[in-house]
């Protein structure tokens, strides 16, 4: 059986017309170095130009857009997978606007500088891990020391949160028994983190405030956070 040779055509553009429809089919053959050029400068024009419908922005982004675009990206992923380690993620690229000031149910509370939607990360507990026998210790020395206030939060019946000294914002959170936030515990690389959600929507200025649930006890601590179902006391 014997094979004819096809016949060689080129094309405007220099290139080698393949009449069988395969380059492989017609075997090596050798490209003059003047049609190398031509096809090469009128690629390089091509990715020049590209046509008006493909014309892409080639402005930079301002901060505002590329946080406005990563919401947008992070919001499909959540969407789709409902994550706990995505919203933190989330929550780390970007953090809600929070301020404290005095607050009218205790000393200094944490207050809201713009809206939040409800079921939001509005930030985490922050603090160093410690181990129960070593919170018992500090909270004897805080008691010495005069600090009346405790900012330590259990994780689980081994690990509490100490922010007394070394904490973010979210240690000036008030209780309430008529939350608008609740507070959460999840798992991040291993690591058990006590993360504040939204219960409701947060309207600008108003206080951020959680259940405390703290445990039942014989010496009561009077709460203060004038709710209509307040129970009276934190414990």
């Amino acid at each position: 059986t014997s094979f004819s040779t096809p016949k060689k055509k080129k094309r405007d553009d220099g290139m080698r017309e393949h009449v069988t429809g395969c380059a492989r089919s017609e075997g090596y053959y050798k490209i003059d170095k003047k049609d190398k050029l031509k096809y090469l400068n009128n690629s390089r024009a091509f990715a020049e130009e590209p046509p008006a419908d493909t014309q892409v922005r080639t402005r930079p982004l301002l901060a505002a857009e590329r946080r406005s675009e990563q919401r947008r990206l992070l919001s499909s992923f959540t969407g789709s997978c409902d994550s706990d380690l995505l919203k933190f993620n989330q929550l780390k690229f970007r953090k809600k606007k929070l301020k404290f000031c005095k607050s009218h149910i205790h000393d200094w509370g944490l207050f809201a500088m713009e809206p939040i939607a409800a079921d939001e990360m509005v930030i985490e507990y922050v603090g160093q891990n410690i181990r129960q026998v070593i919170a018992d210790m500090r909270e004897k020395r805080y008691e010495d020391e005069g600090i009346g206030s405790s900012y330590m939060f259990r994780v689980d019946h081994d690990t509490i949160i100490d922010a007394t000294k070394c904490g973010n914002f979210a240690r000036f959170i008030n209780h309430s028994c008529n939350p608008n936030c609740y507070a959460k515990v999840i798992t991040v690389e291993s690591q058990k983190k006590i993360v504040i959600y939204s219960k409701q929507h947060i309207n600008v200025n108003e206080e951020i405030t959680y259940d405390y649930k703290f445990p039942i006890e014989d010496v009561k601590i009077p709460c203060l956070c004038g709710s209509e179902n307040c129970r009276g006391t934190l414990n």
